[in-house]
């Protein structure tokens, strides 16, 4: 965010719950950033900055990382492009398009790129701050930052307070903040996917396969009311999107359920009235 003071301040705290309201959505990173973009311009719109105050300036970097798959999806609004290191110290490629910052002008929009990466691979996500002192090129911050975290037997704390040492400009002229994290892959044993044509018949198909997937995980109890909530899902996806249908369980901390079809189509949130009957809770 440019700037420092109140305003700045409160148009970060405007454009952070803006974030994460679209992050509940799922929205691809390129559009979440359009949206954001859009969100800058109408706060332009309303404001009335004195005379040689600045507009809402802001980037940002938006990252997706699957566990399943091991995808990761990043676009990014005129920020510094994340770094990758795999376990063996070699940085993992991510050449991420350098989008415009978010100021309302839109600027042909955003672009996502996706790479497969490898597990235990160290994420790095930093602001411009942290690697540019104020005469220095951000180039060569970057390489000072990439070598102190070539080292896989360091956790994530103590490569924090290494970079502190070792990165941080002795002049800031930015505020420097840091975000690390692995990636990890979930077992095989804890997720279940299956692919099914988009016809009537395959909702009954659709439902017991989860209550048995369930019932081999131990999940019993959940069996009735998880294959309820997939055959209404699967049954809207027949309706109205497009073949084939994806069914998705992951077991992790909690159980997650996806129902996915091949239509571009966004599903919106629905809430059910007393007398509604059918299917409720989310419409493609």
């Amino acid at each position: 965010m440019e700037g420092r003071g109140l305003e700045a301040a409160a148009a970060m705290g405007q454009l952070r719950t803006v974030v994460q309201t679209l992050a509940r959505q799922d929205l691809p990173p390129e559009d979440l950033l359009g949206c954001l973009d859009e969100t800058v311009d109408r706060l332009n719109a309303d404001a009335t900055p004195g005379p040689g105050e600045p507009q809402v300036f802001a980037t940002c970097l938006y990252l997706v990382y699957d566990p399943v798959n091991g995808r990761c999806t990043a676009a990014s609004a005129g920020h510094p492009p994340p770094l990758a290191i795999g376990v063996d110290g070699t940085q993992v490629p991510l050449d991420l398009p350098l989008g415009g910052p978010l100021d309302g002008e839109r600027d042909g929009g955003y672009r996502a790129v996706t790479v497969e990466l490898p597990e235990q691979t160290l994420l790095a996500l930093y602001t411009r701050g942290l690697v540019a002192g104020r005469d220095e090129d951000p180039t060569g911050g970057r390489q000072r930052l990439r070598h102190v975290l070539v080292h896989p037997d360091r956790d994530l704390t103590g490569l924090c307070d290494d970079v502190a040492y070792a990165v941080v400009p002795d002049r800031l002229d930015e505020d420097a903040m840091l975000l690390l994290a692995r990636t990890k892959r979930l077992d095989s044993d804890r997720v279940a996917l299956w692919t099914l044509p988009a016809e009537p018949a395959v909702v009954s198909t659709a439902r017991t396969m989860v209550s048995q997937q369930l019932l081999a995980w131990g999940l019993a109890d959940l069996a009735d009311s998880t294959g309820l909530i997939v055959s209404e899902l699967v049954t809207n996806a027949i309706r109205y999107g497009e073949g084939p249908i994806r069914v998705r369980l992951i077991r992790d901390r909690g159980l997650l359920c996806e129902v996915s079809d091949g239509s571009s189509t966004a599903p919106h949130m629905r809430l059910a009235n007393e007398g509604d009957e059918g299917a409720a809770g989310c419409s493609w």
